[in-house]
């Protein structure tokens, strides 16, 4: 069994809570904005002095409601500075944040509400009250805005005038360390949601420890992020609180339509990111350079972007590093199209932050050839995020890292990658069976991934335990290298491969609607003759795309043995989306919920 462990880095006192970050920075630099927000399409900085003004009302609101130390009050909302205001404000209260997805059904929503016993749901809008009264219709609900109402977070504010500072104080400092902050739910790609009870000391000391870990990203000067990923997902949290503690100036945006223009304008220095953006991304590049007639120029840039990124790797352990020839090529296109690739990011984005699913090793390399470094991670709700990642300093791409300050990150003999420390959680809320399966003996917690540690300690995932397929003949296989590498071709947006007690390894895969539209006008008469993008018959079905993807699957084919390899495939004519309930928040593939839809498109792909 091979083990890798980081010391922690910095200690909290025992009696601590996670509020001591906001206390902090507000003494530190009570007129430093902490926060930003759109108005208007402008934005606004808010400083440490009218964010904890803000936080104090609301939470002597809260306390002024009923709410006591130890009650659980639910957050259903989009990703949005009223989230932030809401989390601290429970907080203060000392008490615990239930989040919930805002696409979340009024079953799961029900599920939530009666499993956390909350006492008052704090909801974006009309909307999404109206799914908590289908839920749970005595819920006492208060909308997160300031308009005119009795239920809404002005009225909250006016409630709390009652409430003194010393009845605040009281309790905000009634928590610690070891109690649990908050109780946040697995979107589950498979089963019904466990609640992970997350304490104050798992979210305080993996904040305070990030911040030493990464300087380059939190400590340098005017340091700025944009949120775009759910808060309702531990890591986003995670990464909020950590940037509280660093005193990084954050914003928030939750409109996919205008994420873009918001990268531009607020223009972030570093970024958390999931693969399936570094993806979309890639993919779009890569289509508008051929349609433009410039795609061989672009295949250039992405091959010297990868080759400059391994000698880069190499030269960290010892090698020569890049050549004079790689050098010039490479500062050619630094000039005429990194940038271009830069400028999407906001222009100042230097390093971001991967997490929730692995990236290819390709794309990881492309970017940060064209100086956008991927820092990948591994975690877990469990591990309140991550507990391994890619430093600036050291970064093995392909890996997800070091363990975590304070983490202990051990691989079995079956694979199985396990891990202990400060960021793991106190357990599944009201589940002994799940707590007595998910712990060894020793206290390490199972994760269900499957994995290798290397020489230095990096961590590399190879699967997962529950995933990991055996064909007819006995083969075991680890379909998420085959998946990842089919989603590097600019086509493909998702695949699942498929090959569990079957004769050989097979995959469905559904189609980038914007990129198979700039492929049907460069392939003209080859299509087939269809007549839209989204045609289930002429494109979809024509040789010429097939042969287009089969490429992909040969790519894939190369990385594993002959009966790994995939044999068959087959084009799902729709397109997987958090709505549609065939993806996480977090853009992971609910497999288990695609297997079942599409057991009929399995089924012919052995027929």
């Amino acid at each position: 069994m091979r083990e890798s462990s980081t010391e922690l880095m910095v200690d909290l006192p025992a009696e601590s809570n996670v509020t001591d970050l906001l206390l902090t920075q507000h003494k530190r630099a009570p007129k430093a904005p902490l926060y930003a927000v759109k108005t208007d399409d402008i934005w606004k900085d808010v400083s440490a002095d009218s964010f904890l003004e803000q936080v104090r009302s609301l939470a002597k609101g809260l306390l002024a409601r009923g709410v006591q130390p130890g009650d659980s009050v639910a957050v259903m909302s989009k990703t949005r500075y009223e989230w932030t205001l809401a989390d601290l404000a429970i907080w203060f209260t000392g008490a615990v944040t239930v989040p919930i997805y805002e696409t979340s059904s009024a079953h799961q929503v029900s599920f939530i509400l009666k499993d956390s016993a909350a006492v008052v749901v704090l909801v974006e809008n009309e909307e999404k009250a109206a799914v908590v009264r289908q839920a749970a219709p005595e819920a006492q609900l208060v909308l997160m805005n300031y308009d005119d109402g009795a239920a809404s977070f002005a009225s909250l504010a006016s409630d709390g005038e009652s409430v003194s500072d010393e009845v605040l104080e009281s309790a905000r400092s009634s928590r610690v360390l070891e109690d649990v902050a908050s109780l946040v739910y697995t979107s589950g790609t498979t089963g019904h949601p466990k609640g992970c009870e997350i304490t104050h000391g798992n979210f305080a000391l993996f904040a305070v420890n990030t911040i030493e870990f990464l300087p380059e990203l939190l400590k340098q000067e005017n340091a700025r992020t944009l949120m775009f990923l759910p808060l309702a997902h531990v890591l986003a949290r995670a990464v909020q609180l950590v940037c509280l503690g660093a005193g990084v100036k954050l914003g928030h945006t939750s409109n996919a339509v205008e994420l873009l223009d918001d990268l531009a304008a607020y223009k972030p220095t570093f970024l958390l990111v999931v693969p399936r953006i570094f993806e979309k991304i890639y993919s779009t590049a890569s289509q508008k350079a051929e349609a433009a007639g410039k795609g061989r120029i672009f295949r250039a840039a992405d091959a010297t972007a990868v080759a400059y990124s391994k000698a880069l790797d190499a030269a960290a352990r010892g090698g020569s590093g890049p050549s004079l020839l790689l050098r010039a090529r490479h500062t050619l296109f630094d000039r005429v199209l990194y940038p271009k690739l830069r400028g999407v990011f906001g222009g100042e984005v230097v390093h971001t932050v991967s997490g929730a699913s692995p990236l290819s090793e390709h794309l990881t390399h492309f970017f940060r050839g064209a100086g956008i470094n991927v820092l990948e991670g591994y975690g877990l709700t469990e591990s309140t995020a991550p507990c391994t990642a890619n430093t600036v300093s050291l970064t093995r791409v392909g890996s997800v890292g070091i363990p975590m300050p304070g983490t202990t990150i051990r691989v079995d003999d079956e694979g199985e990658i396990q891990v202990n420390g400060v960021g793991v959680f106190k357990g599944y809320h009201n589940n002994d069976v799940a707590n007595e399966e998910s712990f060894t003996e020793d206290g390490f917690f199972r994760t269900g991934d499957l994995g290798s540690l290397d020489e230095d300690g990096f961590l590399r995932i190879t699967g997962r335990k529950k995933d990991l397929l055996v064909t007819a003949g006995g083969k075991n296989v680890a379909p998420a290298p085959l998946e990842e590498k089919l989603r590097e071709h600019p086509l493909v947006a998702h695949a699942l491969v498929v090959g569990d007690n079957r004769p050989f390894v097979a995959a469905l895969v559904t189609l980038d609607a914007e990129a198979l539209e700039s492929w049907t006008k460069a392939n003209g008469a080859d299509a087939s003759g269809a007549s839209s993008a989204g045609s289930s018959g002429g494109v979809l079905s024509s040789a010429a795309l097939r042969a287009e993807l089969q490429t992909a699957v040969d790519a894939a084919n190369e990385l594993v043995s002959r009966a790994e390899q995939i044999r068959k495939f087959d084009i799902l004519d729709t397109e997987f989306t958090v709505d549609s309930g065939y993806l996480t928040p977090t853009l992971k593939l609910k497999k288990a919920a695609v297997l079942t839809d599409y057991r009929e498109a399995v089924e012919k792909l052995y027929s």
